[in-house]
């Protein structure tokens, strides 16, 4: 399986960016990718540096524009593609999701983002109703893959509960970087937190994972301190290795991805066999240690 990352800078047009993702769907196609992902929430600005309710207007049902245009297109070249999308499920209902898009024009499935973050110029929760569909994985004609999204990479339990149900990949499409002053104190320590996290679901899942950001420095209004989001998409195998990463510019990643890699890390590594499922009846409690 080939697969290709999409890394992008968006701006105020929203069917700006949907031609421009358009094109980076054709462009990996023609680079033979059998799936493209694209980054989270890619047809706007990001959305969470403020809260200001005129920003729902910018939402969209499922099936809705985008995915009827990235359905032409993955149709046309015979793609699989993971579009992160505003999504309009109702009047006053709103969710965070990635649409899969099977390489027939058809819609796989969707999984709406589960962790909504809420921190400065992250204010998601404001737009955001939290998932209501679970962890899933999807068969598509690329393969059997699971989606979450961006706030979902710093929990491990999201990314066990997909690779168990059998998903070969990992994609998290995504919007991270820093704000100004986070870059000056904490710099590559924030970078690294975010891939060495990522590449641990990785190993001990046994399977790829693919995180694919958005790149640029965007800010909502003139004048404020905006985000910069940090790019550096990139492919873990799964023993961890980075297979190929991306800058802090615009960018068109395609890798091989193989399926088989998985059952020889398996072997050796039987984290999953080795699980002990009788002894983790404490993993959906909020705290353990309010006795203390």
């Amino acid at each position: 399986m080939k697969v290709a990352l999409v890394q992008m800078s968006m701006n105020a047009d929203p069917e700006e960016n949907l031609a421009r993702a358009v094109r980076g769907v054709v462009d990996a196609a023609g680079q033979g990718a059998d799936l493209v992902c694209l980054p989270e929430l890619f047809r706007t600005l990001y959305i969470g540096q403020r809260e200001d309710p005129a920003l729902f207007d910018l939402a969209e049902p499922i099936p809705g524009p985008s995915t009827e245009a990235l359905g032409r297109v993955a149709k046309e070249h015979g793609v699989v593609v993971v579009a992160s999308l505003f999504e309009k499920r109702a009047r006053g209902l709103y969710h965070n999701t990635a649409a899969v898009i099977d390489a027939d024009g058809g819609i796989r499935g969707i999984y709406r983002k589960m962790h909504i973050p809420d921190d400065p110029a992250y204010y998601e929760k404001y737009y955001f109703t939290p998932g209501d569909l679970g962890f899933r994985a999807f068969d598509t004609r690329a393969g059997r893959i699971g989606t979450l999204v961006c706030w979902d990479q710093w929990y491990p339990e999201g990314a066990r509960l997909t690779a168990l149900q059998g998903a070969d990949v990992l994609f998290y499409p995504t919007a991270i970087g820093w704000h100004p002053a986070e870059k000056e104190r904490f710099g590559l320590e924030q970078l690294d937190a975010w891939r060495i996290v990522q590449r641990a679901h990785a190993i001990s899942n046994g399977c790829w994972v693919v995180a694919v950001n958005r790149v640029g420095h965007e800010r909502l209004e003139p004048g404020a301190p905006g985000i910069e989001f940090w790019g550096h998409s990139f492919v873990a195998d799964p023993f961890g290795v980075m297979v190929a990463e991306a800058g802090e510019d615009e960018a068109l990643v395609v890798v091989d991805v193989d399926p088989g890699r998985i059952e020889e890390v398996r072997r050796n590594w039987p984290f999953l066999r080795d699980r002990r499922i009788d002894a983790y009846g404490g993993i959906d409690a909020r705290f353990m240690g309010d006795a203390r």
